[in-house]
């Protein structure tokens, strides 16, 4: 079980804790961690060191707090995770799709998509801190319910109460509540709180109800503004008897408004998981169809304004001494991470972000190629050429071509 563990963790990279001991220096002297992993966890004398803090920005320019643990101590988590998981997933509900195997994000948008065109009215909801403030009394209350091995619930609760190592390093004993973003077995207790706090309550009193849950990324759908209205009240009080609240500015009700439903100056707009859901013009798919007004999703500003600023970062027009197939070789992975994710819906919006990268590419053609004598209409052309007989971009092979 540790060996399986140790494979899963290497193979999701990451940086060392607190011991600053990375992967490759874990190698080094494999034998020894790994077995000192397993002469603790079985002897019972595991007991985890703090998590590593670290800030990293947030959309809305506020900051998020993770917590980095040890490459040891994330095997350990790997052990009883992989243990715990196939049971847990057998309760877990079927609108849940946050850090559950062969669930993706793509599934829990697609799912939105679908519900939107059924309900005209959306809760976008989000959980003020949830993280942070997850009950660990509540949570062991589930995990007792689902694991009745005394080792588990021993190591689940030393892990939820393990100290946090900020940037100065002083420690931050927890008060009873929080688990941390980063930590391998988080994403499931947190799967497993918000399966009582919310998932199984909704279905248990509000069945007519349909939500889709991405970890603490809850969208709820409704027939009627005053049905999500009352909705919205009900969920504060549920969540507030779970010692969690929602986030007041960043929770709203949205109007899925589409042609067949009545104008209304009401909020229109929600993002999930990186796209926006809006009222979008659709033509028919028959011969000389008419423009139509649909509700559907595409890249948000937010996930657009990320991506331009890290191409801007990148200053690759710069590398006017590097040869396409080098330029290629370091921007493809990017590529294939943007275009594999945001490709998936609103390919045209998305098409627009790459035209800002075509923009970028044509100035590092003038840089490199002194032949084109400055001509941007002459940079276009090569590159059109090259797209056509050596798709060596990503985003060529996959059909994103406007040039």
């Amino acid at each position: 079980m540790v060996w399986e563990a140790y494979a899963k963790v290497r193979s999701n990279k990451g940086s060392g804790g607190v011991d600053k001991v990375s992967m490759s220096e874990f190698d080094m002297q494999l034998y020894k961690h790994l077995y000192k992993v397993w002469n603790r966890l079985t002897s019972g004398s595991y007991f985890p060191p703090p998590v590593r803090e670290v800030e990293i920005s947030k959309k809305d320019g506020g900051v998020r707090k993770l917590g980095i643990p040890t490459i040891a101590d994330r095997v350990a988590q790997q052990v009883v995770k992989s243990y715990l998981e196939a049971r847990l997933e057998a309760i877990f509900d079927e609108s849940s799709y946050g850090y559950r195997p062969k669930r993706s994000a793509h599934q829990a948008i697609e799912e939105v998509r679908n519900n939107v065109r059924k309900y005209a009215w959306v809760i976008d909801m989000d959980i003020k801190g949830f993280f942070d403030e997850m009950d660990h009394e509540l949570l062991m209350r589930a995990v007792e319910k689902h694991a009745e091995e005394r080792w588990v619930r021993m190591y689940v609760k030393r892990w939820l109460e393990m100290p946090v190592m900020d940037r100065k390093g002083q420690l931050h004993e927890k008060e009873g509540k929080g688990t941390p973003q980063g930590g391998v077995i988080s994403p499931l207790l947190a799967n497993l709180f918000l399966h009582y706090a919310l998932d199984k309550w909704l279905r248990k009193h509000h069945p007519h109800i349909s939500f889709v849950r991405y970890a603490d990324d809850v969208i709820i759908h409704c027939h009627s503004e005053r049905e999500a209205q009352d909705m919205l009240e009900v969920i504060k009080r549920r969540l507030k008897q779970c010692k969690l609240e929602v986030h007041e500015k960043k929770t709203k009700i949205v109007y899925c408004q589409d042609y067949k439903r009545a104008r209304m100056n009401k909020p229109k707009k929600f993002d999930f998981l990186g796209f926006s859901f809006r009222p979008r013009s659709f033509r028919s798919k028959q011969k000389g169809g008419r423009f139509f007004l649909g509700y559907d999703c595409a890249i948000s500003i937010g996930s657009r304004k990320r991506i331009l600023s890290e191409l801007r970062g990148l200053k690759f027009h710069r590398w006017s001494t590097v040869t396409i197939e080098d330029l290629a070789k370091q921007l493809n992975p990017k590529l294939s991470g943007w275009v594999n994710y945001f490709g998936k819906f609103g390919k045209y919006e998305f098409a627009r972000v790459l035209r800002k990268f075509h923009r970028r590419l044509v100035r590092w053609a003038l840089n490199r190629y002194k032949s084109l004598k400055g001509s941007i209409k002459s940079a276009y052309k090569y590159l059109r050429q090259l797209r056509d007989s050596y798709p060596i971009f990503y985003h060529w092979r996959k059909g994103f071509l406007n040039l």
